[in-house]
């Protein structure tokens, strides 16, 4: 019955954030140099989007053509973390559970979601937290 433990248990609850005005190179060196692949974006203190590495990567040359820094660093001069984030992200609430989370998991198209509880976003929890947990037994 260890499914039905709320969610707060196994989240990430320090969880690091960008501001909508900071920059997408911002962004990136925060998730490179903490090694994480989500940031949940807020206007001031509201949670209004989600940005993914993924995201960031789409926009990347460098994998392509060698020596292309530039024109990544170009790319992420002319847009904007709000233009690229996922705006309106799912959230799900502290209280749920372990198996009602792994279920929006498996149904949707997520692998990260923002945790919200009385005070706003209290913590993300990643497929890679589910994944540790169930294989920790």
């Amino acid at each position: 019955m260890k499914y039905l433990d709320p969610i707060s248990t196994i989240m990430t609850s320090n969880v690091k954030t960008i501001d909508i005005n900071d920059s997408l190179y911002d962004a990136k060196s925060i998730m490179l140099r903490k090694k994480i692949r989500h940031l949940p974006v807020l206007n001031k203190t509201r949670l209004v989007g989600i940005l993914s590495l993924t995201d960031i990567m789409r926009l990347s040359f460098g994998q392509v053509f060698v020596g292309q820094e530039d024109t990544d660093q170009a790319m992420m001069d002319m847009l904007n973390i709000e233009q690229i984030m996922r705006e309106h992200p799912r959230t799900i609430d502290e209280k749920m559970t372990i198996q009602d989370t792994a279920e929006i998991f498996a149904l949707e198209e997520f692998h990260a979601l923002p945790v919200v509880g009385l005070k706003g976003l209290v913590g993300i929890v990643t497929t890679t937290d589910l994944i540790k947990y169930f294989i920790k037994d």
